[in-house]
């Protein structure tokens, strides 16, 4: 039997449809609350407050945020939520304004709403922040007690979006399941929340090794499909129940490790979170020694414009002290890549990486 394994399957409400966000004001009735913060980015807000509703009979501050999901803005917006008297906060965005509007219900014991305007991540299914500092280095990730208390897609909005964002949530996502499989193929035997993850993280690849491509041609078009929309609801649903119903054994493994590591590089921050764990899923399988595993998706990878190694993400000429600064950060002590099986230290990750950019390489060389 699994230890210390607690479900937090989903938020206690989710909708998605076109026009989601106009039921906001019904569902914050339903629930009697009359004072909220509505915390938003920059740059998405601009395309986003078009959906925002007008919300009559509610008392509404609107906050934008500086850009992070530290512990000092937490501790800002918190502040501004308590002078307000707000009574829910709403976060309208992407990732780290899903992930900064969670930290700040925790700290304050608020209603968390939360709009996204990316399928980037997971961070609006899940109750749990990714916190960082104010370098951009990855510091820790904190578990909530409590949902989210509701989550609303509209998929007009995310239509509208980054194409470049949805690739990388693409890529995040399909580390689901290397990442969840990975841990779970260790069990001898498997309870039913377990089995769920594990389900849900196949899930995840095949939609989106069958899905993408149309998905993304959809935003290119500008034009709502099929595709588009199970894409969307991988990204955010079905990633966020791979960790929801499986715990820390579907939540992150090798990838992450790998994305955390390369945060320690000034070099790297411009590098979009999904970019950065799609590279660790090759690092991760080469670690496995799954050659015809990165093989097979090399194309896929291609086609999305996903990086395969150091040099699609212009890190070719990183140092030999980089890159063992990285190794060594991706086998600390607390990192999730020591739920792979063996013993995997620096010089493993070390051998990994320089493997992987001599795979890629001849890889291409024989096309």
């Amino acid at each position: 039997m699994e230890k210390n394994l607690i479900v937090r399957g989903a938020p206690q409400e989710f909708e998605c449809k076109i026009g989601a966000w106009q039921a906001l004001g019904e569902h914050l009735e339903r629930r009697q609350i009359r004072r909220v913060l509505v915390v938003h980015g920059d740059a998405s807000w601009v395309k986003a407050k078009r959906f925002f509703p007008e919300l009559t009979g509610v008392d509404v501050t609107f906050e934008a945020y500086r850009g992070a999901c530290t512990f000092e803005e937490r501790d800002r917006v918190s502040m501004i939520a308590k002078t307000v008297g707000a009574e829910a906060i709403i976060g309208v965005g992407g990732g780290k304004v899903a992930d900064l509007v969670k930290a700040i219900a925790a700290h304050a014991t608020l209603a968390v709403v939360i709009l996204p305007t990316l399928a980037a991540t997971c961070a609006a299914w899940t109750p749990l922040s990714v916190m960082y500092d104010a370098r951009g280095e990855m510091l820790q990730y904190d578990v909530f007690a409590r949902s989210n208390a509701l989550v609303l897609l509209d998929p007009e909005v995310i239509l509208d979006s980054p194409i470049e964002l949805m690739i990388a949530g693409i890529g995040d996502t399909l580390a689901k399941w290397y990442e969840a499989d990975v841990i779970i193929s260790q069990l001898a035997e498997r309870s039913v929340e377990i089995e769920i993850s594990h389900y849900t993280a196949k899930l995840c690849r095949d939609i989106l090794l069958a899905a993408s491509e149309e998905a993304l041609d959809s935003m290119r078009d500008g034009k709502l499909s099929e595709a588009f929309v199970k894409v969307i609801e991988t990204n955010i649903m079905v990633g966020g129940m791979v960790g929801g119903f499986g715990d820390d054994y579907g939540r992150t493994s090798g990838a992450h490790s790998i994305h955390d590591a390369l945060t320690v590089l000034d070099a790297t921050h411009h590098i979009l979170h999904g970019n950065k764990v799609a590279y660790g899923v090759f690092v991760q399988l080469m670690m496995e020694g799954r050659r015809d595993e990165i093989a097979s998706l090399i194309p896929f990878y291609e086609k999305l414009g996903l990086p395969t190694c150091l040099h699609d993400m212009e890190l070719a000429d990183l140092s030999d002290s980089a890159l063992e600064r990285v190794a060594t950060r991706a086998t600390a002590p607390d990192e999730t890549i020591h739920l792979m099986p063996g013993v995997i230290t620096a010089h493993t990750v070390l051998d990994a990486i320089k493997d992987l950019e001599a795979f890629i390489v001849k890889t291409r060389a024989e096309v």
